[in-house]
Formats: C-alpha cells, structure tokens, sequence
C-alpha cells in the first residue's frame, strides 16, 4: 500500500507481471473508487456554453448516454486534466477526474461557472470499479444476468442493482475492453468481492496500480503529471485528436489552436530501447549528434512485448516513426526508436 492523491492505494496484491498479464489475456479488477465524479448540471444552454467554454472537445456533438474523451484547459492553454465526459440529457453531465485533481478542477471550473449552471463534487459518495480484459464482458454479463452488447464503446447506461441507481460505462485505462461501475461505497465494496468470486473461473485476478501504470504505457494512454501537466497544450501533449475549433473560444484557445494548425515545437511520442536497460521518467534524449532534444515522461518494462518502452516528449523533428534517438540511463547513451503505432493491439479494439 502507497500513499496517492491523498489515499492509500495498492501497488500489487500478487505481483505486477502476473496481474498485467492476467489482464491482458483474461481479466483484471481494479478498485479505482479515488477518482472523482463532479456533476454539472442547469438550463440546457448554460450548461452546455459553459462546459464548451472551459474543455477542448465539442460537447454539443455528445448524444444522451455518450461518454467523451476530453480536458479541462486553463488560460494559459494548458490542462487543469484530462477527464471523461458523461451526458444524461441537456441538462446533466457528469466529469470524471483524476484522484489527485477532482478537487482542482472543481475550484477551477466554479470560478468560471455563472447563470443557472450547478457544480458539485460529489467524489466522496460513489465508489469505481474497473473491470478490464478480454474476458471482462463474459464475467459481468454472468454476475447481472444481463446481455451487454448494448453498452456500446464510450458510451455509458443507467440500471437498477440492489435497490440502487448504478452507472455502467465502458471505456477503460488498459487497452482491453471492459467496464467502469459507479456505485455507492456501502455496494462498491460488495461488488468488488463478489466480483472476485464469479470470476475466478475466467481468470479475475485484483490489480493493483503497479499494473495499472504498465498496462496504461503499453497502451499509450498518457497521465497526469507525466505526460499531461498544467504548461503543455493538449496537442503538444500527444491528445490533439481532442482539440477542436469552436464558434466560441475556450480558455488558452489561441495557444492551443495555434500548436493544432501549425505543429507544436514538441509533443509526446512513444519510445522503444533498442539495448538492455529499463526506461524511467526524466531520462534526457539526445539525437544521434548529441543534441539534447527531449526527455522521457513514462517508461517500464513491458510485459507484453518484453522490452523496455514508454513515452516522451521530444523536438517535434525528431518525433517520425522509427527515428534514433539515444536515451542517457546512469550516465550511458542508449539506442532507442521512436514509435508512433501501437504498442499493443488490445481487445478494445474489437469493441470500438
């Protein structure tokens, strides 16, 4: 158990390799109930002017049940965080923050809220799970006696279970497919062995956040205070795919617009050694002149493909597929290729 945005989290209950791997070709649960869930809500035309006001993506586009991808921008261009958008109806959303930033982000977004708009973070009354892998759909579709396939990618559904409201999403933090299951923290707790207990004949294992990191790296997704921070634009960052032009600009929109339409100076790649080490955070990278051109932001040892990779920010020349650049680890230069593919090819893929 480590401290982690202020609560005690497991790093492993078995082992990381063990647990990654089991999730990777079975299922892994994982107790993400520190995360943040900050309810906008009010006239259907405020609410929605003011979440376009302060987040990159367009939330018009979003139909009733849809989760998106999105962040919250300060008014330097950069992110307060990166967070899942909910949308009930016109007048309801829910934002799903980081653990170490829910608290942040709702001071950030009340100073900027006005008319017949509501926020409230009310993190501490819903409990998260995540149920991930291959085998995630089998398992919880055995656990509610329920079909699932209507429960489409990025997009979320409402039931009743035990007596309560509960939220379904599926979206995930992996690169498999699978669930996020909002409830109260009394049920969350009963969900989470029982959980456990249907699915030990599919191969559940829990998982712990050491996994959590490694899956997430294989998967090229990016994390907050690592490759997301409150100085990079989102496109300099690696999630441009997010940033749109809107009628209305946004908080940093110049900035940020600016790095979409004519290349940012840097931005977020994925990296490969080439020689045995084992990449970490804050490593310099040179190019092949000696250069220094960048650092790393994320790095392990992967293990699905067995070699060490992660992420970087480098000089956007040298941000092309398969270019050499050498990492500096314990003072010695090592071979390392940037690799702007997949790292994986996870069981997400076959449910987008």
């Amino acid at each position: 158990m480590v401290p982690f945005g202020g609560w005690d989290m497991p790093v492993q209950y078995t082992g990381i390799i063990q647990e990654h791997l089991a999730t990777r070709s079975n299922a892994g649960l994982f107790d993400v109930s520190h995360m943040g869930e900050i309810f906008v809500t009010g006239d259907a035309k405020e609410v929605l002017d003011f979440l376009e006001s302060v987040t990159c993506n367009t939330i018009s586009s979003m139909k009733d049940g849809q989760v998106q991808y999105n962040a919250v921008v300060n008014d330097l261009g950069g992110l307060v965080d990166d967070i899942t958008v909910y949308k009930f109806n016109d007048t309801k959303y829910m934002i799903c923050s980081n653990a170490s930033n829910y608290e942040a982000v709702t001071k950030h977004l009340l100073k900027y809220v006005k008319g017949n708009v509501t926020v409230v973070d009310d993190s501490k009354n819903w409990h998260q799970i995540a149920l991930q892998g291959p085998k995630a759909d089998a398992i919880f579709a055995k656990y509610l006696g329920k079909d699932l396939s209507n429960i489409l990618y990025y997009h979320f559904t409402e039931m009743n279970w035990r007596g309560e409201n509960i939220i379904v999403s599926r979206t995930g933090y992996t690169g498999e497919d699978g669930f996020e299951i909002y409830t109260s923290n009394n049920l969350g707790v009963t969900l989470w062995k029982e959980l456990l207990e249907i699915g030990k004949d599919f191969g559940l294992v829990p998982v712990g956040l050491g996994a959590r990191d490694t899956l997430r790296l294989e998967a090229k997704y990016p994390l907050y205070g690592h490759e997301l921070n409150a100085e990079w634009t989102p496109v300099e960052s690696g999630i441009n795919f997010i940033v749109k032009e809107k009628p209305k600009p946004y908080l940093g929109y110049d900035r940020i617009i600016a790095d979409k339409k004519n290349g940012p100076k840097q931005k977020i790649v994925g990296i490969r050694l080439m020689e045995p080490g084992v990449l970490r955070e804050n490593f310099p990278i040179f190019s092949p002149d000696g250069k220094e051109i960048g650092k790393s932001t994320s790095g392990t040892h992967s293990p699905s493909r067995k070699e060490s990779l992660g992420l970087a920010i480098l000089e956007t020349e040298f941000a092309k597929n398969q270019t050499e650049v050498f990492v500096e680890i314990r003072g010695q230069k090592k071979l390392a290729k940037v690799e702007t593919g997949a790292f994986i090819q996870g069981s997400v893929r076959n449910n987008r």
